[in-house]
């Protein structure tokens, strides 16, 4: 099945809702970056977060990077997306991995940290994009982004996100989900959606369990009545091409360039998102150069 996210909005027009499968978006990541599982679950939080929360951006061009960034031995974790449901991200250290919880789950946060914080940048193509900051809360993604969108954003949300890594590493399943409060909803609407989240199943069993986004919208906040509003397919893509890492490299300058053309006679640059290899023979460099 192809991942995609679907957005919905409630009968009386004060919630919002967002469902996604992600289950291949986060395994074509982990075969790229060669994750641990516990990184493949971190990373895998992050890009379906990225994804949702993108698909809301108004125009192809505009962007959106989510960046978390721990005192965790994951480092940085970086994801980026746009409205048409195109994704990638990186961490620092792929291969980091800690002990798994007392309940046999994958501890994110430990590999995350929660010293630290996270970053949600939406690029307009404007002179300065617009950033906004939170402190890190547990280091498991999901409720850190709520405290963000709270206290950054004055928009209470509530947020599941779930990866499921099987016995041979690879992605079994994954997705996510995240509603808004309208400012119009009402405290007994708020009082049913804590009672939904507290009973609910991880959202990762759901889809495990073969649900699609309809049928975990339906089985999560059936009572809501929620109307579909769109579906957008979601993909791991990554943009970079032999001109712009060339703009990459002439970027360094005049003197960075020639320093490395004199001391190495060549240059490799790597891809952080697809970890794509660009090499430059000491002609090519000559060009940028000139």
């Amino acid at each position: 099945m192809k991942d995609y996210i679907i957005r919905g909005i409630d009968k009386n027009g004060s919630i919002r809702f967002f469902v996604a499968s992600t289950t291949n978006l986060v395994e074509e990541a982990r075969k790229i970056h060669n994750t641990s599982p516990t990184a493949t679950a971190a990373l895998g939080r992050a890009l379906t977060a990225a994804a949702i929360i993108g698909i809301t951006l108004k125009n192809k061009q505009d962007t959106l990077t989510l960046k978390i960034k721990g005192d965790g031995p994951i480092g940085s974790i970086v994801s980026v997306a746009n409205c048409e449901g195109e994704v990638k991200g990186y961490v620092d250290n792929p291969h980091a991995d800690v002990p798994s919880r007392s309940d046999g789950k994958l501890d994110v946060g430990s590999l995350v940290g929660k010293n630290g914080q996270i970053a949600l940048i939406r690029d307009y193509g404007l002179k300065e994009p617009f950033v906004g900051y939170s402190n890190l809360v547990t280091g498991e993604i999901a409720e850190d982004l709520v405290s963000y969108f709270y206290h950054s954003e004055q928009q209470p949300s509530a947020i599941s996100l779930g990866v499921l890594v099987d016995k041979d590493i690879s992605v079994r399943a994954a997705g996510g989900f995240m509603l808004q409060l309208l400012p119009d909803v009402s405290d007994e609407d708020i009082d049913r959606i804590e009672k939904i989240l507290k009973d609910m199943k991880p959202i990762s069993t759901l889809i495990d369990q073969g649900l699609t986004p309809e049928e975990i919208l339906e089985e999560i906040f059936g009572e809501f009545e929620v109307e579909i509003l769109s579906k957008t397919y979601v993909q791991y893509k990554c943009n970079c091409n032999l001109e712009k890492i060339e703009q990459v490299l002439i970027s360094l300058g005049e003197e960075e360039l020639t320093k490395i053309i004199e001391e190495d006679e060549k240059a490799e640059v790597v891809c952080h998102f697809c970890n794509t290899k660009y090499r430059f023979s000491k002609d090519d460099l000559l060009k940028l150069l000139k």
